[in-house]
């Protein structure tokens, strides 16, 4: 019986099937946007709004194909992104210093705690007055609005990254007599700068509302006030189309960012996990 055991095979273990991957259907973004165009043409030619009050989207891009061979469109277009661009930056480099020091030092944190949580809330809309009389009505009125609402993103980003940073990694650092430079360069960077990443994707969002908000309200070049020009006029169906250039714009600096940000931080764990998840 024994030597009947032993010539028996073995049971082959069950071995669980491999983890298929679920992707998320490529075809779906794009059904989405076929849904919404149609529903962008039709809507309007059944009557239920008023007539000449929203244009079929037909009409829309035929009057975008127009301005695009305009020069006035592309001037606009560059002047917006002149400001959007010199407002991000401005607010980022304030956002990640400021944040860095006061994450560092915790006397700091616990005396601006509060300073922030009240500035962050202001909208950067109700400052319009106070800025036009300070600074005018040229394009640095916007940049001045882009900086403040950007810098609140950036900052609060700065600060939970700085927060996250391993305590045993941090005391190693101050251990082996790291400068103040090396524990930034070595330990506090690395950890911050997905949260760094983060931050500038909200606050190029952020900025790019901003930049056109104040074209519209203050009246400096843009695209903002070519469509407050062409409200003005009565021309419905070009005001919708540059409209649909600004949300085209926020479209593409929202997937640059994304790109850039796994471009930049593939090597990050945070990256590869969010990666693996998709």
């Amino acid at each position: 019986m024994k030597v009947l055991e032993a010539t028996r095979p073995a049971r082959a273990t069950a071995v669980p099937p491999p983890r298929v991957r679920r992707t998320r259907p490529r075809v779906a973004p794009l059904v989405g946007i076929v849904i919404a165009g149609l529903v962008a043409e039709i809507v309007p030619r059944t009557g239920l709004i008023a007539d000449g009050a929203l244009p079929p989207l037909s009409s829309v891009l035929a009057e975008l194909g127009r301005q695009a061979g305009d020069a006035a469109l592309w001037e606009a277009l560059g002047r917006t992104i002149r400001t959007w661009a010199i407002g991000l930056v401005a607010s980022v480099v304030a956002g990640v210093v400021v944040g860095v020091v006061i994450g560092l030092v915790p006397v700091l944190r616990a005396i601006t705690a509060s300073t922030v949580e009240f500035l962050r809330p202001i909208p950067s809309v109700a400052l319009i007055p106070a800025v036009i009389l300070v600074f005018g009505t040229g394009f640095e009125s916007g940049v001045v609005l882009i900086v403040y609402a950007g810098f609140w993103q950036v900052l609060v980003q700065v600060l939970y990254g700085v927060q996250d940073i391993d305590p045993v990694a941090h005391d190693t650092a101050r251990s082996y007599r790291f400068s103040v430079w090396g524990r930034v360069r070595h330990v506090i960077w690395p950890t911050t700068l997905p949260f760094v990443f983060t931050g500038i994707r909200l606050a190029a969002s952020v900025a790019l509302v901003l930049a056109i908000t104040g074209e519209l309200v203050i009246g400096t070049p843009g695209l903002g006030q070519l469509i407050s020009v062409a409200q003005s006029s009565g021309a419905t169906t070009a005001m919708f189309a540059l409209v649909l250039v600004t949300g085209i714009l926020g479209v593409l600096v929202n997937i640059g960012f994304r790109y850039a940000e796994r471009a930049l931080l593939g090597w990050h764990p945070s990256v590869r996990r969010s990666e693996g998840a998709r």
